[in-house]
């Protein structure tokens, strides 16, 4: 049996300025303040000896290791996004960076912004404008039915509220 899989398919390159924001602030965390310490931390495992049977050394070579690819990942991630600015000039409607509130088939209202594939978080209702949900309701007014293939099989949305200004408490 073999491993190969198929490539995954090229995620959407647009960002809102607060995510934008977020991935700069977490590169200069890592390049300025983090990996200066692991390579200090790593320089002195290294003085201490035997680097075959120095348990932090192989730690903060791998950590340092991590960290790189991180900065890596996101060196070029950052050339690459467009930041998405603004409303639509139709504020109706679901686009990039609204926030929507959602009914589903129990009755049971779930509000959720639809961002770049960068930022989702599920925890803050942030979904990826490449997930299911996002592409399906996209163009959607208030009051609009759609269907939605999820994981867990087809649902039914009606769309109850569409902003693009962050609520109370988000």
């Amino acid at each position: 049996m073999s491993r190969w899989r198929p490539p995954q398919a090229a995620s959407t390159a647009i960002i809102t300025r607060e995510g934008n924001a977020r991935l700069r602030e977490e590169f200069e965390y890592l390049w300025r303040k983090l990996r200066p310490e692991v390579v200090q931390a790593l320089s002195a495992a290294a003085a201490e000896g035997d680097r075959s049977e120095n348990a932090e050394y192989i730690y903060r070579k791998k950590q340092l290791g991590e960290i790189d690819r991180r900065v890596r990942y996101l060196t070029k991630r950052l050339q690459t996004l467009k930041i998405a600015d603004g409303a639509p000039t139709d504020r109706s409607a679901v686009f990039f960076g609204a926030w929507i509130d959602v009914e589903d088939d129990d009755g049971a209202v779930h509000r959720y912004r639809i961002v770049g594939p960068d930022e989702t978080d599920a925890a803050r209702g942030f979904i990826s404008i490449d997930s299911p949900l996002a592409r399906a309701v996209l163009k959607k007014r208030v009051d609009d039915e759609f269907e939605a293939m999820l994981p867990s099989g087809r649902a039914t949305f009606v769309v109850v509220a569409v902003s693009y200004e962050a609520p109370d408490g988000a």
